[in-house]
């Protein structure tokens, strides 16, 4: 009918956007539903400090209390990290809001969220029992048609193997825990990987690195390696300038070895 665009658009003060993705909307729909387990989509929500995000009603109808989270939370495309754990004890409803960490949307240059995709994962609350993962659900919002998918891709190439591709794009030496170098990553392998940091130096001294990310097939990613300032004022380092470092990047699934790469040189300035 083409109304949906129009709400998405207007309807909001003639346009003036408060929130990232002012006016956004999603329809109310069923993302999982089996033995007794049952999650809706109910509304996306826009909250000044937490983000855009997606209300859900979740209803526990088994006899035993569980808390249902995230595998996964991909938006147009990018992998974004979620804080998102709910408690529903066993016979019981939750509402709860699955929130898209809105400095990873800048940070991707995602203003119009079109696609969620999410992998949801359910325990026991009291055993930790696994009783389901990886349930896959896609929700499309009133943006669709609009939604920014561009690689933001730019900085030095690291890494291009097998087609996966790994950019370093910036350095924040004032970031929260220390200085943080910001990784582009794109994968196309055919597999879901995840990628980690080995044998890192900076300036010639060696570093601990705090880096995990995951990058599942067709998505892309963007995560910092973090230094601790402790770590660098203890090595007398006030500027990064050389780096090295290798990536250690393995299958999800079976944590199998795809790679180790060779040391990889780069100048961050």
């Amino acid at each position: 009918s083409g109304d949906g665009a129009q709400d998405a658009s207007g309807g909001n003060g003639g346009g003036s956007s408060s929130g990232k993705s002012a006016g956004v909307t999603i329809e109310e729909q069923v993302l999982y539903d089996e033995d007794g387990i049952k999650i809706t989509a109910k509304e996306y929500v826009t909250d000044s400090i937490w983000g855009d995000g997606i209300k859900v009603l979740l209803e526990n109808d088994t006899e035993n209390d569980i808390m249902i989270s995230c595998d996964a939370l991909i938006v147009n495309d990018y992998m974004i990290h979620d804080l998102f754990a709910s408690d529903v004890a066993a016979g019981k409803k939750a509402n709860s809001t699955i929130y898209l960490a809105s400095s990873e949307l800048k940070a991707a240059g995602i203003d119009n969220v079109g696609r969620i995709e999410i992998y949801f994962h359910a325990s026991d609350s009291d055993s930790y029992e696994n009783i389901f993962s990886g349930a896959y659900a896609e929700i499309e919002t009133s943006a669709v048609d609009n939604m920014d998918t561009r690689a933001n891709d730019d900085g030095m190439e690291l890494y291009n193997e097998g087609d996966i591709r790994i950019v370093g794009k910036t350095v924040d030496e004032n970031s929260f825990w220390g200085t943080a170098i910001l990784l582009y990553i794109e994968n196309h392998s055919g597999r879901n990987v995840g990628i980690s940091v080995d044998d890192m130096s900076v300036n010639g001294f060696m570093m601990t690195p705090y880096f995990s990310t995951e990058a599942y097939d067709g998505k892309m990613s963007l995560d910092d390696i973090t230094l601790m300032s402790s770590e660098l004022k203890e090595n007398g380092i006030e500027t990064i300038e050389d780096v090295e470092l290798k990536f250690h990047i393995y299958d999800l699934e079976s944590y199998e070895t795809i790679t180790d790469s060779d040391i990889i040189t780069f100048t961050a300035q």
